[in-house]
């Protein structure tokens, strides 16, 4: 940390370029009442650092807890600081495009509200979305209300529905779960708690909802003009998300970088959970970007963070991304390429002095440790080579074993202390682990690894493994981080495809309940024009199209007409008013029946 050049001011200086104002309230409410969003709640920020947390993760909160409409150059602006995510308007002949409209329709609305009240009150005219993550798309409604579906142009990149759905809803129950403590949204915001995750203050938690696309960018160097503003995209897939673009404004001379690039080390694999990333074919394409569009730039802004002007800076910018994704890359293959395992790799490597030292690769974010682990697992998977480790106890009867052997819980707890008052925290919070583990309600075992993790957490510069660990030390004491995001409601369930809302029924079937049925059931979707077989056997419930007027070969137990809506209504048991069924109804029932619904509080410090 003594390295760390905590003169240098250009960020901050960055960061408060272009400002024009915030909102006068910046506690954002939703329909009930509810804060779901309170900027002013981080102005403790403001003050020195306090022991309760490592001093460059708190300037980098600092940073990120800046709010209000930022000039971004002349004709694009930012709303920052709203949310976790940025929203940037570009203004065009008749009205204003939309990037990425935040995580929640109430704060989306609101950033809106702002950008109109100091530059008037123009139309949407467009909507892009950057990529498939829900900070980036989950305030799409208050942009494109209701009605205007259609009428507004909504750009993304090729995949973007696809993605978004199955990293957001199919696997969204326990994604969200872990999401609570990756950004320590149920922690108190104080200087012992919540202050920020690294990529921005925290996430909002109104509601999310989703416009599907209605223009795809299937190429680089597509150019599409839209409200007379030309625009140049770069793809991206496979980098920071599965479907991710960059692009250029030429005519303002400003290029978007969406979170491929900006000012943190980011994740290969998100401690929430995600597909792994590409962090080879990530830094190529940052080349790729500087190859493209660096000599037409004279700023570059993000989805997150502040933007960076001057050709010389953004080129070394550019540069520092790039470098410090293809370096974990290469050295994570030549060290695993001699043996080495991941959480061996982790400990081994370095990054380079002049990467360690740039502000924007260090790991408020990501971390080197997690992303040396992520590449790993991209190469070689969860399993080290290592047969000791091919078919180990799970958690529970792990921890029983260890616990007997050390004496019981009382003399592994003990042992645990002994190790965090020697400072070995992390061998400490694995002992007391598996006294948790061993006997969930065991008072003391559970005080003392709390105690471990408000320490690790507190020393953190990464914002996410201190959210991880002060979250845990909560819940440990008996608060719940419980969850308050709802990714399956019907501001999202409306742009799915019919494919993509009967494989969310697929993955919640109880497989072992389902072993003996057999049933068959046809949905004609009229205003779709569109027929699906869906068809359980051997616990599987899968689907296949039919011809949309012609009789299938064999009919189906039970076949249901009706438009879109109406199967929105179904699965959300609304009913069966107003729609054709041809067969036995109790069929419908037998499906209903063999749905688990998760519980979306599920446990993760204790069994």
């Amino acid at each position: 940390m003594t390295d760390l050049d905590f003169a240098d001011t250009t960020d901050f200086e960055n960061a408060d370029r272009g400002f024009l104002g915030t909102l006068a309230d910046p506690r954002i409410t939703g329909p009930d009442g509810r804060v779901v969003w309170d900027a002013a709640a981080y102005a403790f920020l403001d003050a020195e650092c306090p022991d309760t947390a490592n001093p460059s993760l708190w300037r980098q909160g600092q940073l990120t807890a800046r709010h209000g409409l930022y000039e971004v150059t002349q004709g694009i602006y930012q709303v920052r600081g709203l949310d976790m995510s940025n929203m940037t308007l570009v203004e065009g002949d008749t009205g204003v495009i939309v990037i990425d409209p935040l995580i929640s329709v109430e704060t989306a609305a609101a950033a809106l509200a702002l950008y109109r009240e100091h530059r008037g009150d123009r139309p949407v005219t467009a909507m892009i979305y950057t990529h498939s993550h829900a900070d980036h798309f989950g305030g799409a409604r208050a942009i494109v209300p209701h009605g205007r579906d259609g009428t507004v142009p909504v750009l993304a990149p090729a995949g973007f529905l696809e993605h978004a759905v199955s990293e957001n809803v199919y696997a969204g129950t326990a994604m969200t779960r872990r999401a609570m403590f990756m950004y320590g949204i149920g922690l108190p915001v104080h200087p012992a708690g919540q202050i920020g995750c690294g990529l921005g203050a925290a996430g909002s938690t109104g509601t999310v909802s989703l416009v599907a696309p209605t223009l795809d960018i299937t190429r680089t160097g597509q150019r599409e003009t839209i409200d007379g503003v030309e625009i140049v995209f770069q793809l991206t897939p496979g980098t920071e998300a599965p479907s991710e673009m960059n692009f250029l404004f030429p005519q303002r001379r400003a290029l978007c970088m969406a979170e491929n690039a900006t000012h943190t080390l980011h994740n290969i694999l998100t401690l929430r959970g995600a597909l792994v990333r590409d962090p080879r074919i990530w830094a190529r394409y940052l080349s790729e970007a500087q190859d493209l569009f660096a000599d037409r730039a004279e700023v570059v802004f993000a989805s997150h963070h502040w933007p960076t002007w001057g050709r010389e800076d953004i080129t070394a910018f550019l540069t520092a991304q790039r470098d410090v994704y293809a370096y974990l890359h290469d050295q994570t293959l030549r060290l695993l390429n001699r043996g080495l395992t991941g959480p061996e790799i982790a400990e081994e490597i370095t990054l380079p002095l002049a990467v360690e030292r740039t502000w924007s690769t260090r790991g408020y974010y990501g971390s080197v440790s997690h992303n040396v682990k992520a590449i790993y697992q991209r190469y070689l998977g969860w399993f080290d080579g290592n047969p000791a480790h091919l078919w180990e106890h799970p958690p529970v009867e792990q921890a029983r074993r260890f616990t007997a052997d050390y004496g019981g819980i009382a003399a592994i707890t003990a042992k645990g202390r002994e190790y965090a008052a020697a400072g070995d925290l992390r061998f400490a919070a694995t002992l007391l682990n598996h006294a948790v583990f061993a006997q969930p309600e065991h008072r003391p075992a559970r005080e003392a690894l709390a105690e471990v993790y408000d320490r690790l957490g507190h020393g953190a510069e990464n914002g996410t493994w201190r959210n991880f660990y002060l979250t845990a030390a909560m819940e440990l004491r008996g608060t719940l981080a419980e969850v308050d995001i709802n990714l399956g409601n019907p501001e999202v369930t409306l742009a799915l495809t019919v494919e993509q809302l009967i494989d969310s029924l697929a993955i919640r079937i109880d497989g072992p309940r389902a072993w003996d049925t057999r049933l068959t059931v046809d949905w004609r979707i009229t205003d779709l024009e569109q027929a699906w077989r869906l068809t359980l056997s051997n616990g599987a419930l899968t689907y296949r199209p039919l011809p949309s007027s012609a009789d299938p070969e064999h009919p189906a137990d039970l076949t249901l007409t009706l438009t879109k809506p109406q199967l929105l209504g179904v699965l959300a048991g609304q009913g069966l008013d107003g729609i054709t069924l041809d067969g036995d109804p109790a069929v419908l029932a037998r499906l209903v029946a063999l749905l688990d619904t998760p519980d979306p509080n599920f446990a993760v410090v204790t069994p």
